[in-house]
């Protein structure tokens, strides 16, 4: 263990069984009442003052220390994932079809970890504002809690925000100002034509094969519209279409994921598709209808002072070996996007472990938070605050 965490080692061994709790009773998007339960006793027993149900099911605890007035705000997520849980694990989802399969259980029991430190040593001067969000898998549970009125009801001068990282070594943390994770746009897309019998294909317009065109179509949108330094991905994530092998159906169905990291790409990206999903569809007698999903996630761009100011306390916390730039954005979402829209932070990767359940991948059924790597994400936030609001 490093001399700079030893003083925060307690408050890990405290946090272990509260992770494995939550680990054991998964809750979905908007459903997570027993966590958000869990998380509001805790904190009102240490001193905080404790908010619930912003956004639903979310949770805000402020403690105030000293006479400063400065704010910073905390993020954890709190929900599960419908999935049938493979570990075997003594503490294993004890609800089917529900896992915690993301790490969130993990991220809870972290910045609760830090929570009890805070309230313990009060080591700073000004306001912490821990949020406990619902909802980060796909439902948007960050729009919900700032639509509510989550900034307005506490003001942060910056908000940071931790997600393990499957394969990288515990206590590792991975930085990146600018753009950090990709926006989310998906498409709901209907290709309608004139259904008939196969053995009559002249008498129909066959919206199988004006989806294959598109499907064809969409390659060229990154590679010959966005400029080759820019990122993008445009997937094709299903095509459904008819029920026999002797009819041309009515229509075909797709549904696609668009990921891109910066508003005018974005623009870029969604303008094209709809653009060649519609042209290629009327060049084959067919119409096309295309929907876009609620809430999609913009991307996530981590604030340049903020980063900086995570990454100096990363090093006082974990030592500069331990603090690493990363190469690149990653192309998958994460809905604290929306709240550095509306508030200057920074997002961050901490590393889970590479061996078994830790190093798989998140969104596996074999997956699992490790419990080692409570010790550092403690040891971050609580090193964070101290030295955003130094005392």
């Amino acid at each position: 263990m490093d001399n700079g965490q030893q003083r925060f080692a307690p408050y890990a061994t405290a946090m272990v069984p509260v992770r494995q709790q939550i680990h054991a009773n998964p809750e979905l998007a908007f459903e997570e009442f027993e966590t958000a339960a869990l998380v509001a006793k805790m904190l009102g027993e240490w001193g905080y003052e404790v908010t619930t149900g912003i956004g639903g099911t979310g949770v805000v605890g402020t403690l105030r220390a000293g006479s400063g007035n400065t704010a910073i705000g905390l993020r954890a997520d709190m929900d599960a994932l419908p999935i049938v849980e493979a570990t075997g694990l003594p503490y294993a989802s004890q609800v089917p079809g529900k896992m915690h399969a993301c790490g969130h259980d993990g991220h809870t029991a972290m910045l609760l970890g830090a929570a009890k430190y805070l309230a313990e040593t009060r080591n700073f001067s000004g306001v912490v504002n821990l949020i406990f969000q619902p909802a980060e898998e796909g439902k948007a549970g960050a729009k919900a809690m700032i639509e509510d009125g989550l900034f307005e009801r506490f003001p942060c001068e910056a908000v940071y925000g931790i997600h393990n990282g499957p394969g990288t070594p515990v206590g590792e943390l991975t930085f990146a100002p600018g753009p950090f994770a990709a926006a989310n746009d998906r498409l709901d897309v209907v290709i309608e034509g004139k259904g008939g019998h196969a053995a009559q294909p002249d008498t129909t317009f066959d919206p199988i094969v004006a989806g294959s065109a598109v499907v064809q179509a969409l390659q060229s949108v990154v590679s010959r519209n966005v400029h080759p330094l820019d990122s993008a991905v445009v997937s094709v994530a299903m095509f459904r279409a008819g029920e026999t092998f002797n009819v041309i159906p009515q229509k075909a169905e797709m549904k696609l994921s668009l990921r891109t990291h910066t508003p005018a790409v974005r623009a870029l990206v969604n303008a094209r598709v709809r653009k060649l999903i519609n042209d290629v569809a009327d060049a084959y007698n067919c119409t096309a209808t295309v929907i876009a999903a609620p809430n999609p996630y913009p991307p996530l761009i981590n604030d340049a002072e903020a980063t900086e100011h995570g990454r100096t306390a990363a090093v006082a916390a974990l030592g500069e070996a331990n603090v690493k730039r990363a190469a690149r954005p990653m192309m998958g979402s994460e809905d604290f996007s929306f709240m550095l829209e509306k508030n200057k932070g920074a997002y961050f990767f901490m590393g889970n472990g590479t061996e078994g359940p830790n190093g798989i991948a998140v969104h596996n059924p074999g997956y699992d938070f490790n419990d080692a790597a409570l010790l550092p994400g403690i040891a971050f936030w609580a090193t964070l605050v101290e030295q955003e609001l130094k005392a």
